[in-house]
């Protein structure tokens, strides 16, 4: 029998895209998920899936979205929280900003959808000690921001030259994506210790054993926009490793990864959409393909419910609270 391996999509909406990229139009705060949200969840029914969706809280709270948002959860998908303003500069927050945050997304997202959240994935893999003791508050069951990529600095230098920031804007975003150290972090599930000795679980997005490169869905498609048949080894390879090293991988998915540049000219600086819906959605349909020939899906928080009491634990430090994970 095939192992189970945790999928999970972060429903980023397009104004979250453009304030990132510094791009002004964000604060009329267009949408896409009217038509993006039916299109991932007719692909997951197809496929039988049920993942794990990380929930903006901005977007929650606007009467608009209500519909398609419960109509994750009634498709019986797990809802959790991704920050209320999906800012990557989460982990700059005092506490109490973070705890205020976190709290009104929650809210929000439960009063949308009908679900609870118990997981947060922070935006942009920011995270800090702060976070993880607001969450503990709320009496989350887990965490699932940390990403040990050894490529995070590459990362931001590609963001930075495709953005429109100022340098306050760029200053603010200086540890977006997480540095080298992060790439040292476990890249399995083990737990925060806490100042009083208890415990917070965090489930890592998975990078390539070893290499410590990332491996998500996003990653997959920008390869294919050069060489399908390349990305195609690249995720067979690294499923290969995960098996092999019995590491059940949590890998992400983005609204992206469902949208091509036909659907939003105005993303077109977000790596993997130069290219067309109809070549995106086929490289798309083979790295899936790959994934459930591997793995049997499962959510994030099912997996964590399944996970031994016991894990490896991690003192919860930060680099001067200022570097993302």
């Amino acid at each position: 029998m095939k192992p189970l391996a945790p999928l999970s999509l972060d429903l980023d909406n397009k104004w979250s895209y453009l304030k990132t990229h510094g791009d002004a139009s964000w604060e009329d705060f267009p949408s896409y998920l009217d038509y993006l949200v039916p299109r991932v969840l007719a692909e997951l029914e197809r496929r039988d899936l049920t993942i794990t969706f990380f929930i903006v809280g901005k977007d929650a709270a606007d009467p608009a979205n209500y519909e398609v948002l419960a109509s994750i959860a009634a498709a019986g998908h797990e809802i959790a929280n991704h920050s209320y303003m999906h800012e990557p500069w989460l982990h700059l927050y005092s506490d109490e900003e973070v705890r205020s945050d976190l709290a009104h997304a929650h809210d929000a997202i439960a009063g949308a959808t009908g679900a609870d959240p118990r997981g947060f994935r922070g935006p942009g893999f920011s995270l800090s000690t702060g976070t993880v003791h607001a969450l503990d508050a709320l009496g989350y069951a887990y965490d699932a921001t940390a990403f040990p990529n050894i490529l995070n600095p590459i990362g931001r230098a590609y963001y930075f030259r495709t953005s429109n920031l100022s340098d306050q804007e760029r200053e603010q975003r200086k540890a977006l994506f997480g540095t080298i150290g992060d790439a040292l972090k476990p890249n399995r599930p083990y737990a925060w210790e806490l100042e009083d000795g208890t415990a917070f679980i965090e489930v890592p997005v998975t990078t390539m054993p070893g290499l410590r490169v990332p491996m998500h869905f996003s990653y997959i498609l920008y390869l294919g926009g050069y060489s399908r048949l390349a990305a195609k080894w690249y995720l067979e390879v690294a499923l290969r490793l995960c098996r092999l090293t019995r590491a059940a991988p949590s890998l992400l998915m983005h609204p992206l990864d469902f949208l091509g540049r036909d659907d939003e000219p105005e993303l077109a600086f977000f790596p993997g959409m130069a290219i067309d819906y109809s070549r995106k959605r086929d490289l798309m349909e083979t790295a899936l393909d790959t994934w459930q020939r591997h793995y049997r899906t499962t959510t994030v928080g099912e997996y964590v419910d399944q996970l031994p009491r016991w894990l490896p634990t991690q003192p919860l430090r930060f680099q001067a609270e200022s570097s993302a994970s």
